[in-house]
């Protein structure tokens, strides 16, 4: 079906309500369906490892060969800085015996002194099914911090305070991450508009897009097995609000423009529609494609993804290039109001800059100078890149948080007074003919502090030998110690060992992590070169473009470096430097394929300089309040207590904000003015005759791509 047909569905006198009908049963369907998403979700994908990492096939060996109950184990801590006192003994003894309720086979172990004589452990699995084990955490807690004599310190830690501590930090935020998106956005609506009403008709069609997408990941995840997590299902919202607002800004633009040179709303929707529609399909071809070099990537969290935000940005498309225009024909002119534009005989005549002053300036500055714009414009994003010195990848396991929690200050006294990998050991598994040479080797290996007695598995075929390391058991020291124990307990013949543990997955996520950057960031600008090649129909610009939106990138991750360490929370969790790669090349592109594409268009009517500086006088301010309106989804991210999507936030508000005020604005326009009609090379228009400059017909004042 052609564009025209496409464009005449939603604005027909008729088809219009044919279309409203049709959403309003999709929605009907789908809303439900989105509600049950949370009952789907799989957020142990967010810390695992493909099944191939050695840390995987360590723990499936453990697993199959000392099969445990899935149980979670609290740990209580006790810690008096000046020594414990017997009356701190007389809690713990008391705190032992009330916990043996909650705990599998009905008692606790005897507690761990530290060496020090200041701290005393208590560590029990919690007995029952899963809503029994998450139940007894409250009373735990609760008697944990009853009748503790004055300046005994106290806490619950483990899998079980570490789970509750989850689930109290996120109960209620996809609530409040979705109110403080919708606040943003309503905010930055209404500035744009200027209209009490106008703004809630994008907003509710970007909500009624993300319960659609909802539905079809709930139906996906619960048949196929697609595998959605917290953190996906929080970036469907952002994308789904932010994207849809942002093709909805380009539709009404050009809609309102449209109004004034012509009477009939139906005819005016339907070439606002048809106008704007390639650059809108190609965007969201671009970020739907890029985000699905995401199954690419080794890492689940990564992997899942890319399928689910995909889905959001194809949804939220369908439903901005149908529903939009249907509702906005719907209700008429007077949804503008008080501003309602009126059809306005002549218009043609009119000056651009007139409606367009802060952009037309900007033009004038591009084409007077644009060698010296874009060189400093360059110069600047080069400055922010060295904020990159103040970021690191690898947040440790402490720090997940934005504040601290109860498993998180238990973890820290355990360190405090224990050997640092108490808690989290390295785990040996090994052929058991091979269990004294192979913890013998475990021993000489420096940074190791003590090495536990074999345990033979039930068939008799495995041993399990736990290795504690000196140090904090996710800091850089452990994690050369591990790659010691791996090598150490390799060289016993016919071992067939797999170390395993929290160190472990941390060194094996890295090289994960490592492996995805080299083979997904490749294949992520390869498909949007292609896109912007097959789109521009030339080569030197789409490289050109492509080379800006990874410069774009980077200063976007030194500005964020800034912000982050100022923050507190430089060290970044190891997808981030993909997925927000991912974010800022994929949507910031947007903008650039909005300028282009209008540049072309216009290049063919007034030439290349002309049209370059028409093009961007003409989208400046819509595709700057997308631009804004899209940062402001991102950094509602920063709501959330979880540290990487604080840092997710940061970095792709800093990359779309950098990408729409300095990139599209300056660097790209002033680098097409100084290159000149070669930037189309190998297309017609780089072989055109150059045109005298001319003024812009006005008719071309309404913002389109």
């Amino acid at each position: 079906m052609s564009r025209h047909r496409l464009s005449g569905l939603p604005s027909g006198r008729r088809t219009k309500l044919a279309m409203l009908a049709l959403w309003v049963v999709i929605a009907a369907v789908m809303g439900p369906l989105a509600l049950k998403l949370t009952d789907v979700q799989d957020n142990d994908s967010l810390g695992s490892l493909p099944a191939g990492a050695e840390a995987s096939r360590a723990a499936a060996r453990a697993e199959a060969a000392f099969p445990e109950p899935d149980a979670l184990v609290a740990v209580a801590v006790y810690v008096r800085e000046a020594g414990l006192t017997d009356a701190d003994r007389a809690k713990v003894d008391a705190d032992r015996a009330a916990f043996a309720a909650y705990a599998t086979g009905g008692s606790v172990a005897e507690p761990v002194p530290a060496a020090d004589g200041k701290a005393l452990l208590l560590s029990f699995q919690l007995a029952g099914g899963d809503d029994e084990q998450a139940a007894a955490v409250g009373p735990v807690k609760d008697r944990l911090a009853a009748q503790t004599p004055d300046g005994l310190r106290t806490a619950l830690t483990g899998s079980a305070g570490a789970e509750d501590d989850l689930t109290d930090a996120f109960s209620g935020l996809d609530v409040t991450l979705l109110l403080a998106t919708v606040a943003a956005v309503a905010v930055l609506l209404l500035l744009t508009y200027r209209s009490p009403v106008l703004w809630l008709v994008p907003l509710l069609t970007a909500a009624v897009a993300s319960q659609v997408a909802g539905g079809i990941v709930y139906l996906l995840a619960k048949h196929t097995g697609l595998s959605v997590d917290l953190q996906s299902q929080n970036i469907l919202t952002i994308l789904s609000i932010g994207v849809g607002v942002d093709y909805a800004l380009l539709i009404v633009a050009r809609y309102r423009e449209e109004l004034r040179r012509h009477e009939d709303r139906h005819e005016a929707m339907a070439i606002a529609l048809r106008r704007s529609f390639p650059a809108i399909c190609a965007s969201a071809a671009t970020v739907a494609v890029g985000l699905l070099c995401l199954l690419a990537a080794d890492q689940p969290a990564t992997h899942g993804l890319g399928p689910v935000g995909a889905i959001a940005v194809v949804a939220t498309f369908t439903a901005m290039t149908t529903l939009l225009p249907a509702v906005l024909v719907l209700f008429g002119r007077w949804v503008f109001w008080p501003f309602v534009p009126r059809f306005t005989p002549g218009i043609e005549g009119q000056d651009v800059a007139a409606d367009h002053g802060v952009w037309a300036r900007i033009a004038r500055l591009v084409g007077s100078r644009p060698r010296t714009v874009w060189l400093g414009t360059a110069a600047v994003l080069a400055a922010l890149t060295f904020g990159v010195t103040n970021l690191s990848v690898g947040l440790p396991g402490d720090e997940t948080f934005t504040k601290e929690v109860g498993s998180i200050t238990g973890q820290r006294l355990i360190e405090r007074h224990y050997p640092g990998g108490t808690l989290a050991p390295a785990v040996v598994i090994a052929a058991a003919g091979t269990a004294a040479p192979v913890a013998d080797a475990a021993r000489t290996v420096d940074g190791v502090a003590t090495v536990g007695e074999p345990q033979r598995s039930a068939d008799g075929r495995w041993v399990r030998i736990e290795a504690t390391f000196t140090t904090e058991p996710t800091g850089p020291a452990a994690q050369q110690a591990l790659q010691r124990l791996r090598d150490a307990v390799r060289t016993v013949p016919e071992s067939q060992a797999l170390v395993g543990g929290d160190t472990a997955y941390e060194v094996d996520g890295d090289a994960v992590t490592s492996r995805d950057n080299l083979v997904v960031i490749p294949l992520v600008l390869a498909v949007i070169l292609v896109v912007l090649m097959g789109l521009l129909r030339a080569v030197v610009a789409p490289l050109v473009l492509l080379a800006s939106v990874v410069l774009s990138y980077a200063a976007a991750l030194g500005a964020a470096g800034f912000l982050l360490d100022a923050m507190g929370h430089p060290r970044l969790w190891s997808a981030v430097p993909l997925q927000t790669f991912l974010f800022i090349v994929a949507l910031g592109v947007d903008y650039t394929i909005f300028l282009m594409t209008r540049a072309r268009e216009e290049a063919a009517q007034l030439g290349h300089r002309q049209g370059v500086l028409h093009a961007l006088t003409v989208t400046g301010g819509v595709i700057t309040s997308a631009g804004v309106v899209l940062a402001a989804t991102f950094a509602a991210l920063t709501v959330l207590p979880m540290v990487p999507s604080v840092q997710i936030g940061v970095i792709v508000t800093a990359g779309v904000l950098i990408d729409t005020l300095l990139v599209r604005s300056l660097l790209v326009p002033a680098l097409a003015v100084h290159i000149g009609r070669a930037a189309w090379w190998p297309g017609r228009l780089s072989h055109a005759a150059p045109r005298p400059e001319v003024p812009a017909p006005t008719e071309r004042v309404a913002t389109h791509s």
